[in-house]
């Protein structure tokens, strides 16, 4: 069977909790992502922060970049799996709570993300169908 180790994009990196919202956007294109995991000072998951959040969270709210920080924008319980998770957990995951892109742990350290990307390469045509519209339908008709 097929594990999240397996089907992950490796060298994900965290944006530490403190880090300013520019220098998180400055990341993400260096790193060509849309997405990067947000850590504490213990290096653990505490959040996710998409490009989108920071144009809707900061930008698009009138609030400077460089004055907001990472852990400002993180909100609620981070979704993760673990590098051995068997796939159909990784779907599970994912389809239960909406999420594009998820953290793989590995003894407690971020080891990648799974993103649409990466389940395209290596599910069917039919578990993709499936997976999308679980996770694209509109909350409450799931």
């Amino acid at each position: 069977m097929t594990t999240a180790g397996e089907i992950m994009h490796r060298g994900a990196q965290w944006i530490p909790a403190h880090e300013t919202l520019d220098r998180a956007a400055q990341l993400m294109r260096e790193l060509d992502v849309g997405a990067l995991p947000i850590s504490d000072e213990n290096e653990r998951l505490c959040g996710i922060l998409t490009d989108r959040d920071i144009v809707v969270g900061c930008v698009a709210a009138g609030h400077d970049p460089a004055k907001v920080t990472a852990g400002d924008l993180a909100q609620g319980t981070p979704r993760w799996i673990a590098a051995d998770a068997q796939v159909g957990e990784v779907l599970h995951e994912m389809r239960d709570h909406q999420i594009r892109r998820l953290p793989v742990i590995e003894d407690k350290r971020l080891v990648g993300m799974i993103s649409e990307a990466d389940l395209a390469q290596h599910l069917t045509a039919e578990q993709l169908a499936g997976w999308a519209e679980r996770v694209y339908a509109p909350v409450g008709t799931r």
